[in-house]
C-alpha cells in the first residue's frame, strides 16, 4: 500500500480516479522499454467524487467496469491511489538491526505517538530508506497513515467492476515515477533539476515540486476545468455533456475563442503564478527549472506558452509516452491527446515493475 515498494508483482492496472473520470492505464515492459498495452478514460457522473473524495461508489464502480470494459483489457489486479492531502507522511529513526517483521512490529507499537488518529481507524505502511544521517546505528523510516475509509471505498469500487486492489498508492508518488520518464526529456546539463507539475483537473489543481527527482513540496488548490465547461454550459445554454464535448472536439459560436477561453487562459496562468509564489515563499527555492503542465486542462491550446510567459519559466505539456511502444488495442491519437492526464494512471501502471 502507499506506494512504498515491494516485492516484484504481476501486471496491475493503473486506475487513477479524479473529480470528473476514471482513466485507465495497461503497461508491459521489454528491457528498459515501456509499451501501452491498454488505455481508455471513462466520465464520471456529477459529484461522484468530490475534491478527491468518492462520495458515490457505486457510480464510481460502474464508471470503472465501463473503462474496463472498453480497454478490453484482461488483467484483473489494479493499483489505485489516495490524494496526498489523506495521507500523513514522517520520516522516523528505528535500531538498523531489525528485520523487516521486528520493524513492523515495533512501528505497530510506537505508531500511536506519530498518528493523530486512533489506530483501528488508519491503514500503516512504511519503507526502509536507508542509514540516518545522524546516527549510524538506525535506520531512517519512511512511515505513511490514512483513514481506512479511504482506503476500503477505492477496494470497494474496484470490487463493483471486477478487479481486486493489489497497490493502494499516493497519486504524488505515483506522479513522481511517472516523472522518471519526461525527465530525460528536459535539458539538465548533468544538474540536480526543480520542476514544478502543474496538474490541472476538474476541480482542482495540485502543484508538485519535483527537487533531483524527489517531491519536496506539494500544495492543492480548488480550481479546475470545470470552470470552463460551466461556463460554455452557461453562454451557450449547453448540457454538461454536451459542454464537455464541445470543449474537446470545438464547433462552438466564434466568440468562444475570446469571450470564453481566453480568460480561463489567463486564470488558469495566475493560478499557476500564484501556486508557486506559495512554493517559493514557503521553501528555500526562488525559482525552478522548468513548468510542467499536467492533467485534462494542460492540453488547451497555447496554455503552455502562456504560462511560460507570466513565470519566465520553460514550461512544456507533460506526455510519458514519448518513448513507448503502442500495443495494438491502443488508439494512438487517444493516448497522445489524453497523455497529460494520465501521469497518475501512468505512475500506478508503473508499479507492476518495481
Amino acid at each position: 500500500m502507499f506506494g512504498l515498494p515491494g516485492k516484484k508483482s504481476s501486471t496491475v492496472l493503473g486506475v487513477d480516479v479524479s473529480s470528473s473520470s476514471v482513466k485507465l492505464l495497461e503497461l508491459s515492459k521489454q528491457g528498459s522499454r515501456y509499451k501501452v498495452e491498454s488505455h481508455a478514460v471513462e466520465p464520471l457522473p456529477a459529484n461522484a467524487v468530490v475534491e478527491k473524495n468518492i462520495t458515490d461508489v457505486e457510480a464510481v464502480g460502474d464508471a470503472i467496469k465501463r473503462v474496463v470494459s472498453k480497454a478490453r483489457t484482461g488483467v484483473k489486479q489494479a493499483a489505485v491511489a489516495v490524494s496526498g492531502s489523506a495521507v500523513i507522511t514522517k520520516v522516523i529513526q528505528m535500531n538498523a538491526g531489525l528485520n523487516e517483521f521486528e520493524l513492523e512490529d515495533q512501528i505497530a507499537l510506537e505508531a500511536d505517538q506519530y498518528i493523530p488518529y486512533p489506530l483501528d481507524e488508519v491503514a500503516i505502511d512504511f519503507e526502509v530508506q536507508g542509514p540516518s544521517e545522524t546516527n549510524p546505528d538506525q535506520v531512517d523510516i519512511l512511515l505513511a497513515a490514512c483513514r481506512k475509509e479511504n482506503v476500503d471505498i477505492r477496494e470497494d469500487a474496484l470490487e463493483i467492476a471486477g478487479l481486486t486492489a493489489r497497490i493502494v498508492d499516493v497519486e504524488a508518488y505515483a506522479l513522481e515515477r511517472a516523472y522518471a520518464l519526461i525527465e530525460p526529456q528536459l535539458d539538465s546539463h548533468g544538474e540536480e533539476l526543480v520542476v514544478a507539475i502543474v496538474d490541472i483537473g476538474a476541480t482542482m489543481t495540485t502543484l508538485s515540486v519535483l527537487a533531483g527527482g524527489e517531491t519536496v513540496y506539494t500544495r492543492e488548490q480548488i480550481f479546475g476545468g470545470k470552470q470552463l465547461t460551466e461556463e460554455i454550459q452557461r453562454r451557450y445554454g449547453l448540457s454538461v455533456e454536451e459542454a464537455g464535448l464541445a470543449k474537446k472536439q470545438g464547433g462552438l459560436p466564434d466568440d468562444y475563442e475570446t469571450e470564453v477561453l481566453e480568460p480561463f487562459r489567463e486564470a488558469v496562468v495566475q493560478q499557476v503564478a500564484r501556486a508557486l509564489q506559495f512554493f517559493f515563499g514557503a521553501s528555500q527555492y526562488n525559482a525552478v527549472d522548468y513548468v510542467l503542465l499536467a492533467g485534462g486542462t494542460a492540453s488547451i491550446q497555447r496554455l503552455a506558452e502562456m504560462v511560460e510567459e507570466k513565470t519566465a519559466t520553460t514550461t512544456i505539456v507533460a506526455n510519458p509516452f514519448s518513448d513507448m511502444a503502442v500495443g495494438s488495442r491502443v488508439n494512438a491519437s487517444a493516448l497522445t491527446n489524453d497523455a497529460p492526464s494520465l501521469m497518475i494512471a501512468c505512475g500506478l501502471a508503473m508499479r507492476s515493475f518495481d
